[in-house]
Formats: structure tokens, sequence, C-alpha cells
């Protein structure tokens, strides 16, 4: 059959993204208490398509993904990314894993159990010399107590959920819980998905003890950040959905070092 995607083009410019986006494939990615987690993956992937060639093979990116199935983890990305070179004979890759990650939390008082989930991503690139380039990135939920309101007001304070996005680059494999981890250590508060009464209170009081900006919040991110020599890069943002404005408050901190490959 003819093969129209490989038909020369005239109109003489290359793109640098070509691909599919969106796919729901099932991955395992690796945990750090239970060694692997089963979950569902949106994925992207794109190559770059020279100037002479009409279109890219579209179906080849689910076929070659399809090989390494079920195991999509960070360390397996920079193997597809050079085999997505390979299949579609392309100079550059790109790929782009998000997937909600659950992580079994105890309340804090009552020692309730539930699942908290995450949403987590593994971005990758490999450029036309080989270089990789991988970033880890986590969004987590937690708690804000304003320190404004808190000073000012004689009684109470006011608090609101927010979420912080956290994206790293590095020397050795990081393990998504210890980046969770690090983040909720800067909240007011972490959020639980089970809370019995004792727990709720000991979370209100604790949030009200320990209020923060989302100035505070991204700082203190990236203090504990530039004290990790593993980490090469990081940026780092928080967000509050405030409690008493039609808006949010937002900051966010990029890291001067050079990103490394």
């Amino acid at each position: 059959m003819k093969d129209i995607q490989s038909q020369f083009d005239h109109r003489n410019i290359p793109i640098d993204k070509v691909g599919i986006k969106n796919l729901k494939y099932p991955i395992t990615v690796l945990d750090r208490k239970n060694n692997i987690q089963h979950t569902v993956a949106s994925i992207n992937m794109y190559v770059d398509l020279p100037h002479n060639y009409k279109g890219t093979h579209m179906s080849r990116f689910v076929e070659m993904l399809h090989l390494f199935r079920p195991e999509v983890s960070l360390k397996k990305i920079s193997v597809i990314l050079e085999e997505m070179k390979k299949y579609l004979n392309a100079a550059s890759a790109n790929i782009e894993v998000t997937f909600p990650y659950f992580i079994e939390k105890q309340s804090p008082i009552s020692k309730s159990l539930g699942l908290m989930d995450y949403v987590c991503s593994f971005l990758g690139s490999s450029d036309p010399s080989g270089k990789i380039d991988l970033v880890s990135v986590v969004v987590v939920p937690i708690s804000s107590v304003c320190p404004c309101s808190k000073e000012i007001s004689d009684a109470g304070a006011h608090n609101q959920r927010g979420q912080v996005m956290l994206s790293t680059r590095f020397k050795k494999f990081i393990w998504i819980e210890d980046m969770i981890e690090l983040v909720e250590g800067t909240a007011s508060c972490e959020v639980y998905s089970v809370l019995k009464r004792i727990d709720e209170k000991h979370v209100t009081e604790t949030g009200y003890n320990n209020p923060k900006f989302v100035e505070d919040i991204v700082r203190e991110v990236a203090e504990k950040l530039k004290q990790d020599s593993n980490i090469t890069w990081f940026s780092v943002s928080a967000e509050n959905f405030e409690s008493i404005h039609n808006h949010s408050a937002y900051a966010s901190i990029t890291s001067g070092k050079e990103p490394h490959f």
C-alpha cells in the first residue's frame, strides 16, 4: 500500500514535535514500600519530523510503547526515548507520562488508614546528540493558614487547601515518596484522606500554630532542595485556593543551577 506519510513535502519546513497525546495506558511504577504499583497513565509522545517528510507514522508510537508494557518507569524513560528515535527514524524524541500515584497514610492521632492520591509525571527528552534529559514532577495537596489573618484577628485565622508542584532534575534515582514528604513538611499541615474528630482537632490546631504564606512554602522547599547534592535543578510553585477570596495566591521559584543531561 502507498505510504503517504513518507512522501516528499515541498514546503521545506521541519516540525519540532509531532506525535500522539493523551494516550491512556496501564503502567507499573516503582513503589518505595510495596516495590511496584499499578496505575493508569496519560502519555504524550513526540518526535521531530524533517522538512522533506509529509508526516510521521502515528501507529508506531503505540506499537513501540507496547513493547515496554507494563513497566514505564523513570528508569525506563531513557531506553524508551532511544527506541522512539530508532523506531520512527527521528533525531529527537520527547515523552510525558502523567499518572495518579497512591500512598497509604495514617491519620495523625487515631491512626486510621486511607489512600492519598498524588498527580505525578515523568518527562523525558533525547536530543540529536543522544543527550537525555529527565524531569520528575509531583503535585502535592497541602493545607495552609494565613499568617496575616492570624496576626490581625481577635479570634481564628482563615485557612485553605492548596497544592505544590515540584519538578526536579537529579544525578541518581529519586523516590516519588521522598519528594512528596519533602513538600508536605513545608505546609501548615498535611492533607489526609481519613480524619476522625480527634484528628480534625489535631490538624486544625497544628495548622493554626504553623501559619504559612505561599512565599514561605516555596522558600522552604527551595532551601531543602539546595542542601541536597543529588538535585541538580528544580522548579517549585505553590497555589493556595483562597477561602476568603475569589482568586488564588501563588508563588514560584526556579533553581539557578544548570540542568544536567
